[in-house]
């Protein structure tokens, strides 16, 4: 363990084995840094942090500030990072409220400078996040999700596994698994197949997703029609059974629209 002299940690606060800390840091009471980890100078972890090992924080970061929601009463929340995640130049990232206590960003992640990632959000695995995104509160980004730089997602928005939104973009509906997003206001742009290849899906795979939002937004089917077309016509798989599981946790927030309605002016 190195500690730099010019930093503060608190005597309570619980460091695991082969953790570095640059100076002018500062690192609270009921702060938990699993080993490994690398903490830069001129970060601030506020209590209630609960990082995993070999996480790296670079300069000016503020873990586990209070949320920025006039709602909170000051209730004990925490925020939490996974296992060997990165989080670049001054990221935020806030605790949770009562709503659902915790604010977390999972294993293998990547956030870019200034991304900021809100009170109650819950992040999965092995996402990117390029710089100068912001997450409002209660956002979900499933694993696999890549957001390239200035985009907002609104609040209690959900985006699925293995997608993909295009920088500048405003994310104000859900998000299906397995697509890319893109224009405004945000619409499918086609079924993320590079991401796919590069993560292991076969060609019959990713053939089915195809057939999965071509029924969903090339037909003109309302949500519900297409639905049913989808579980009537396409065969059962993993993938399927996602999306429409999808689409049903996400009736009251919707989805984003298809482009070619957006092209017809509807």
């Amino acid at each position: 363990m190195s500690i730099h002299s010019l930093s503060v940690v608190h005597p309570n606060a619980k460091l695991g084995a082969g953790v570095t800390i640059g100076p002018f840091t500062t690192v609270e009471e009921d702060v938990e840094i699993g080993e490994g980890c690398e903490i830069g100078p001129n970060v601030t972890i506020y209590g209630g942090a609960r990082i995993g090992r070999n996480v790296r924080i670079f300069p000016g970061a503020v873990i586990a500030a209070v949320p920025q929601d006039l709602k909170f009463r000051g209730e004990y929340t925490t925020a939490e990072i996974g296992d060997g995640t990165t989080i670049r130049e001054y990221v935020t990232i806030n605790r949770g409220t009562a709503a659902a206590g915790t604010t977390r960003v999972g294993s293998n992640c990547l956030l870019m400078a200034y991304a900021h990632v809100a009170h109650d959000c819950i992040l999965g695995d092995n996402i990117v996040i390029a710089n100068n995104v912001n997450l409002a509160g209660h956002v979900v980004l499933e694993d696999y999700v890549i957001i390239e730089g200035q985009v907002g997602v609104q609040q209690f928005v959900r985006i699925g596994r293995h997608s993909f939104i295009a920088g500048g973009s405003l994310v104000r509906k859900s998000v299906p698994p397995y697509i890319r997003a893109a224009r405004e206001p945000l619409s499918y742009i086609g079924v993320n197949r590079i991401g796919l290849q590069r993560r292991g899906f076969t060609i019959n795979q990713i053939n089915a997703i195809h057939e999965i939002y071509r029924i969903l937004f090339v037909k003109g089917l309302n949500i519900t029609n297409a639905v049913t077309e989808i579980e009537a016509s396409v065969p059962v798989s993993d993938e399927r059974d996602e999306v429409v599981s999808f689409i049903g946790a996400t009736e009251k927030t919707g989805i984003i629209r298809s482009f070619q309605a957006l092209d017809n002016g509807n």
